[in-house]
């Protein structure tokens, strides 16, 4: 599987004025161009008499693209390209809709302005590192509960748990931990618990820096 990576967990829309021009900031986690595209379409006609519809994308497939949608060259998308690659983020679009004040900000104001937009839009949204993962189906007896369960908040998340003759876990643990995640759990229930491999894939950790 590939490495881990810096993304945004959820959608979010944030707004500020300056010298009476709106800026409303928007922001998306996307996996596919086409997905981007696509809304970046929708914000352009809920938008259609907005001054400007900036936007900059940057996805793990290598796709990276941004538009200063008629303001001076270089002093709205690529200022929030920057953002997205400073945060070493992927898979996120940012879009900038700004309705025009009446006073120009001049070439150094709307280079500050796109970038707090799209700042404040990837603060609202949320980072998360998505991590490669395994994920395992473990059987619990009763009487292993309590120690399973120790094992289990050391090394990661229970996705789902289902109560019959025994207790039907689905759990995740960062894939370089999967090796000590199974000898913990043999060590803790006596070699009582065998967990088996279901398959890997990309799971969300929160992030706490900018």
């Amino acid at each position: 599987m590939e490495s881990s990576y810096r993304t945004v967990s959820n959608a979010s829309e944030t707004e500020y004025v300056i010298n009476r021009s709106r800026f409303i900031g928007r922001c998306f986690p996307v996996t596919e161009e086409a997905d981007a595209l696509g809304i970046l379409e929708r914000i352009r006609k809920q938008h259609w008499d907005a001054t400007h519809n900036c936007f900059a994308y940057r996805l793990r497939s290598g796709a990276a693209r941004y538009s200063d949608d008629s303001e001076p060259q270089g002093t709205a998308g690529l200022p929030m390209m920057e953002v997205l690659k400073k945060r070493g983020l992927y898979d996120v679009l940012v879009v900038s809709t700004r309705y025009f004040g009446g006073i120009l900000l001049g070439a150094g104001g709307l280079v500050r302005s796109y970038t707090r937009s799209a700042s404040d839009a990837v603060d609202a949204a949320g980072l998360v590192s998505m991590e490669p993962c395994t994920l395992f189906t473990v059987p619990v007896p009763y009487p292993f509960r309590n120690a399973a369960w120790s094992v289990f908040e050391r090394f990661g998340v229970i996705e789902h748990t289902d109560y019959g003759e025994a207790i039907q876990c689905t759990f995740r643990c960062r894939k370089a931990d999967a090796d000590a995640f199974l000898k913990a759990l043999s060590e803790r229930t006596e070699g009582r618990i065998t967990a088996k491999a279901q398959g890997e894939g990309f799971y969300p950790f929160p992030l706490t820096e900018g």
